[in-house]
Protein backbone atom coordinates (compact mmCIF):
# COMPACT_ATOMS: atom_id res chain seq x y z
CA UNK A 1 0.00 0.00 0.00
CA UNK A 2 1.40 3.24 -0.62
CA UNK A 3 1.02 6.13 1.57
CA UNK A 4 0.62 9.69 0.29
CA UNK A 5 0.95 12.44 2.59
CA UNK A 6 0.23 16.50 1.72
CA UNK A 7 0.67 19.42 3.71
CA UNK A 8 -2.61 21.09 1.33
CA UNK A 9 -1.61 24.66 2.07
CA UNK A 10 0.18 27.50 1.15
CA UNK A 11 3.21 27.23 2.69
CA UNK A 12 3.73 24.57 0.07
CA UNK A 13 3.05 27.00 -2.82
CA UNK A 14 6.56 27.93 -2.37
CA UNK A 15 7.54 24.17 -3.91
CA UNK A 16 5.54 25.12 -6.35
CA UNK A 17 7.68 28.08 -7.75
CA UNK A 18 10.80 26.51 -7.11
CA UNK A 19 10.33 23.84 -10.01
CA UNK A 20 14.14 23.64 -11.55
CA UNK A 21 16.35 21.81 -9.10
CA UNK A 22 19.38 20.62 -9.98
CA UNK A 23 20.05 17.00 -9.39
CA UNK A 24 22.56 16.00 -6.75
CA UNK A 25 25.75 14.64 -7.89
CA UNK A 26 28.35 15.16 -4.91
CA UNK A 27 29.74 12.48 -3.55
CA UNK A 28 27.84 10.63 -1.05
CA UNK A 29 28.20 11.96 2.79
CA UNK A 30 29.10 8.15 4.88
CA UNK A 31 26.47 9.73 7.29
CA UNK A 32 24.73 12.78 8.41
CA UNK A 33 26.91 15.16 10.91
CA UNK A 34 24.80 13.99 14.39
CA UNK A 35 26.35 10.51 13.80
CA UNK A 36 29.90 11.62 15.02
CA UNK A 37 29.28 14.55 17.49
CA UNK A 38 31.83 16.01 19.57
CA UNK A 39 32.66 14.34 23.46
CA UNK A 40 31.33 17.48 24.16
CA UNK A 41 27.46 17.65 22.20
CA UNK A 42 24.97 15.18 23.20
CA UNK A 43 23.19 13.17 20.63
CA UNK A 44 19.85 15.35 19.41
CA UNK A 45 16.69 13.31 20.25
CA UNK A 46 15.15 11.65 17.76
CA UNK A 47 12.13 9.08 17.91
CA UNK A 48 12.48 5.75 17.01
CA UNK A 49 11.73 3.72 13.44
CA UNK A 50 8.55 3.29 12.77
CA UNK A 51 6.63 0.11 11.33
CA UNK A 52 9.33 -2.28 9.74
CA UNK A 53 11.71 0.08 10.09
CA UNK A 54 10.61 3.32 8.41
CA UNK A 55 11.60 6.68 8.69
CA UNK A 56 9.82 8.35 12.25
CA UNK A 57 7.59 11.19 10.91
CA UNK A 58 6.99 14.05 13.58
CA UNK A 59 3.91 16.47 13.47
CA UNK A 60 4.10 17.73 16.76
CA UNK A 61 4.82 17.52 20.40
CA UNK A 62 2.91 16.38 23.60
CA UNK A 63 -0.42 18.80 23.98
CA UNK A 64 0.47 18.02 27.99
CA UNK A 65 3.81 19.29 28.84
CA UNK A 66 2.91 23.39 29.23
CA UNK A 67 2.64 25.87 26.49
CA UNK A 68 5.48 25.03 24.02
CA UNK A 69 5.91 26.05 20.44
CA UNK A 70 8.49 25.81 18.10
CA UNK A 71 8.89 27.99 14.96
CA UNK A 72 10.26 26.59 11.87
CA UNK A 73 11.65 28.30 8.79
CA UNK A 74 12.64 26.81 5.70
CA UNK A 75 15.53 28.18 3.95
CA UNK A 76 14.57 27.41 0.96
CA UNK A 77 16.90 27.54 -2.56
CA UNK A 78 17.63 25.34 -5.68
CA UNK A 79 20.50 24.46 -7.64
CA UNK A 80 19.38 26.73 -10.82
CA UNK A 81 18.60 29.79 -8.40
CA UNK A 82 22.10 30.84 -9.12
CA UNK A 83 21.87 33.06 -11.78
CA UNK A 84 19.04 34.99 -9.56
CA UNK A 85 21.29 35.46 -6.66
CA UNK A 86 23.83 36.64 -8.78
CA UNK A 87 21.48 39.62 -10.02
CA UNK A 88 20.49 40.59 -6.97
CA UNK A 89 17.23 38.26 -5.84
CA UNK A 90 17.37 37.55 -2.06
CA UNK A 91 17.14 34.53 -1.12
CA UNK A 92 18.31 34.64 2.81
CA UNK A 93 16.25 36.68 5.17
CA UNK A 94 18.90 37.94 7.88
CA UNK A 95 16.83 40.93 9.27
CA UNK A 96 14.63 37.84 10.53
CA UNK A 97 17.46 36.15 11.97
CA UNK A 98 18.70 39.08 13.87
CA UNK A 99 14.69 39.67 14.82
CA UNK A 100 14.50 35.99 16.21
CA UNK A 101 18.06 36.85 17.96
CA UNK A 102 16.29 40.38 19.86
CA UNK A 103 13.10 38.61 20.69
CA UNK A 104 15.10 35.67 21.90
CA UNK A 105 13.16 33.34 20.36
CA UNK A 106 14.89 29.85 19.24
CA UNK A 107 13.99 28.26 16.58
CA UNK A 108 15.14 25.39 13.93
CA UNK A 109 16.28 26.45 10.52
CA UNK A 110 14.97 23.75 8.03
CA UNK A 111 17.70 24.56 5.08
CA UNK A 112 18.45 23.31 1.73
CA UNK A 113 21.94 22.95 0.98
CA UNK A 114 22.12 25.21 -2.45
CA UNK A 115 21.03 27.61 0.57
CA UNK A 116 24.08 26.72 2.77
CA UNK A 117 26.09 26.91 -0.55
CA UNK A 118 25.23 30.40 -1.69
CA UNK A 119 25.04 31.80 1.98
CA UNK A 120 27.74 30.20 3.70
CA UNK A 121 28.60 32.88 6.08
CA UNK A 122 24.72 33.29 6.96
CA UNK A 123 24.80 29.58 7.28
CA UNK A 124 27.69 29.27 9.89
CA UNK A 125 26.29 32.06 12.08
CA UNK A 126 22.95 30.44 12.33
CA UNK A 127 24.48 26.99 12.57
CA UNK A 128 27.02 28.13 15.48
CA UNK A 129 24.46 30.31 17.34
CA UNK A 130 23.34 28.54 20.48
CA UNK A 131 19.90 29.82 19.86
CA UNK A 132 19.23 28.00 16.79
CA UNK A 133 19.46 24.49 15.07
CA UNK A 134 19.94 23.46 11.29
CA UNK A 135 17.92 20.83 10.15
CA UNK A 136 17.88 19.13 6.49
CA UNK A 137 15.16 20.47 3.87
CA UNK A 138 17.43 18.20 0.97
CA UNK A 139 19.58 19.82 -1.21
CA UNK A 140 18.36 20.64 -4.28
CA UNK A 141 14.34 20.77 -3.23
CA UNK A 142 13.11 17.95 -5.47
CA UNK A 143 10.17 16.48 -4.95
CA UNK A 144 10.30 13.09 -3.07
CA UNK A 145 7.06 11.87 -4.71
CA UNK A 146 5.45 12.55 -7.95
CA UNK A 147 2.14 15.29 -8.10
CA UNK A 148 4.19 17.39 -5.16
CA UNK A 149 3.19 21.21 -6.30
CA UNK A 150 4.82 20.94 -9.86
CA UNK A 151 7.72 20.26 -8.19
CA UNK A 152 10.53 17.83 -10.16
CA UNK A 153 11.20 14.67 -8.47
CA UNK A 154 14.55 13.15 -7.10
CA UNK A 155 14.50 9.34 -7.99
CA UNK A 156 14.19 6.61 -5.17
CA UNK A 157 17.89 5.48 -5.89
CA UNK A 158 18.80 9.56 -5.39
CA UNK A 159 17.06 10.25 -2.41
CA UNK A 160 19.76 8.86 0.03
CA UNK A 161 22.35 11.22 -1.87
CA UNK A 162 20.51 14.29 -1.69
CA UNK A 163 19.64 14.30 1.88
CA UNK A 164 23.12 13.35 2.35
CA UNK A 165 24.62 15.55 0.28
CA UNK A 166 22.94 18.87 2.06
CA UNK A 167 24.73 17.60 5.45
CA UNK A 168 28.00 18.09 3.13
CA UNK A 169 27.13 21.31 1.93
CA UNK A 170 26.69 22.38 5.69
CA UNK A 171 29.83 20.97 6.71
CA UNK A 172 31.19 22.81 3.99
CA UNK A 173 29.51 26.14 5.21
CA UNK A 174 31.06 25.47 8.57
CA UNK A 175 27.81 24.10 10.57
CA UNK A 176 29.28 22.66 13.00
CA UNK A 177 26.49 19.98 14.10
CA UNK A 178 23.47 19.88 11.93
CA UNK A 179 20.84 17.87 13.25
CA UNK A 180 18.93 14.55 12.52
CA UNK A 181 16.08 15.68 11.21
CA UNK A 182 14.89 16.37 7.79
CA UNK A 183 11.71 18.43 5.71
CA UNK A 184 10.63 16.95 3.16
CA UNK A 185 10.26 19.47 -0.11
CA UNK A 186 6.50 20.11 -0.26
CA UNK A 187 5.69 18.71 2.78
CA UNK A 188 5.13 15.44 0.48
CA UNK A 189 6.42 11.56 1.39
CA UNK A 190 5.25 8.23 0.71
CA UNK A 191 6.41 4.77 2.17
CA UNK A 192 8.89 4.58 -0.47
CA UNK A 193 11.08 7.85 0.48
CA UNK A 194 10.21 6.91 4.47
CA UNK A 195 11.79 3.51 3.37
CA UNK A 196 14.93 5.07 1.55
CA UNK A 197 15.69 7.40 4.10
CA UNK A 198 15.49 4.63 7.15
CA UNK A 199 19.37 4.31 6.18
CA UNK A 200 20.33 7.95 6.77
CA UNK A 201 18.39 7.63 10.64
CA UNK A 202 16.97 10.81 10.03
CA UNK A 203 13.41 11.93 11.65
CA UNK A 204 11.45 13.68 9.31
CA UNK A 205 9.80 17.03 10.83
CA UNK A 206 6.76 18.15 9.61
CA UNK A 207 4.17 21.00 11.06
CA UNK A 208 0.61 21.42 12.78
CA UNK A 209 0.27 25.02 12.21
CA UNK A 210 1.07 26.30 8.58
CA UNK A 211 1.49 30.35 8.39
CA UNK A 212 0.61 30.75 5.24
CA UNK A 213 3.79 32.92 4.89
CA UNK A 214 4.86 31.98 0.85
CA UNK A 215 4.14 34.88 -1.02
CA UNK A 216 2.41 36.90 1.31
CA UNK A 217 2.27 40.17 1.46
CA UNK A 218 -0.09 40.69 4.60
CA UNK A 219 2.13 40.32 7.55
CA UNK A 220 -1.11 40.53 9.72
CA UNK A 221 -3.13 37.88 7.76
CA UNK A 222 -0.06 35.68 8.62
CA UNK A 223 0.26 36.39 12.06
CA UNK A 224 -3.05 35.97 12.80
CA UNK A 225 -3.17 32.33 11.05
CA UNK A 226 -0.35 31.68 13.28
CA UNK A 227 -1.96 32.86 16.48
CA UNK A 228 -5.11 31.02 15.59
CA UNK A 229 -3.59 27.92 14.54
CA UNK A 230 -0.92 27.54 17.82
CA UNK A 231 -2.16 24.60 20.44
CA UNK A 232 0.46 22.98 22.87
CA UNK A 233 3.46 21.44 21.22
CA UNK A 234 2.44 22.77 17.80
CA UNK A 235 5.41 23.13 15.21
CA UNK A 236 4.88 26.40 12.83
CA UNK A 237 6.30 26.29 8.77
CA UNK A 238 7.78 29.24 7.50
CA UNK A 239 10.30 30.56 5.54
CA UNK A 240 13.56 32.56 5.37
CA UNK A 241 13.22 33.63 2.20
CA UNK A 242 13.17 37.42 1.26
CA UNK A 243 11.71 36.97 -2.51
CA UNK A 244 9.79 34.22 -1.60
CA UNK A 245 8.41 35.06 1.69
CA UNK A 246 8.86 39.32 2.28
CA UNK A 247 5.97 39.35 5.09
CA UNK A 248 7.67 36.94 7.50
CA UNK A 249 9.98 38.68 9.67
CA UNK A 250 6.75 41.47 10.44
CA UNK A 251 4.48 38.67 11.39
CA UNK A 252 7.31 37.67 13.63
CA UNK A 253 7.41 40.78 15.33
CA UNK A 254 3.62 40.29 16.03
CA UNK A 255 3.19 36.54 16.73
CA UNK A 256 6.01 36.67 19.47
CA UNK A 257 5.27 38.79 22.23
CA UNK A 258 1.25 37.36 21.71
CA UNK A 259 2.03 33.92 22.28
CA UNK A 260 4.08 35.14 25.19
CA UNK A 261 1.00 37.08 26.38
CA UNK A 262 -0.66 33.39 26.20
CA UNK A 263 1.79 32.33 28.17
CA UNK A 264 4.04 30.04 25.25
CA UNK A 265 7.39 29.20 25.56
CA UNK A 266 9.57 29.38 22.10
CA UNK A 267 11.12 26.04 21.91
CA UNK A 268 13.25 24.13 18.95
CA UNK A 269 12.13 21.31 17.24
CA UNK A 270 14.86 19.12 19.35
CA UNK A 271 13.19 19.81 22.71
CA UNK A 272 9.66 18.95 20.61
CA UNK A 273 11.04 15.62 20.00
CA UNK A 274 13.03 14.99 23.33
CA UNK A 275 9.71 15.50 25.29
CA UNK A 276 7.64 12.93 22.79
CA UNK A 277 10.27 10.29 23.07
CA UNK A 278 9.67 11.17 27.40
CA UNK A 279 6.20 10.23 26.74
CA UNK A 280 6.63 6.86 25.16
Amino acid sequence: MTIRVRQVAAACALGAALTACGAPSAPHASRPAHSAPSAAVSRPPTLAPGPAGLTPVFKNGPRVDGKTVALTFDADMTADEGPRAAAGEHFDNPQLIATLRTLKVPATVFMTGRWADEYPAEARAIGQDPQFEIANHSYSHYAFTGDCYGLPTVSPDRMKADVERAYTAFRKAGVPNAMPYFRFPGGCYDRQALKTLSAVGVTAVQWDVVSGDAFATDSDAVAQQVLEGVKPGSVVVMHCTRSAAPATERAVRMIVPELRKKGYRFVKVSELIGATGRHH
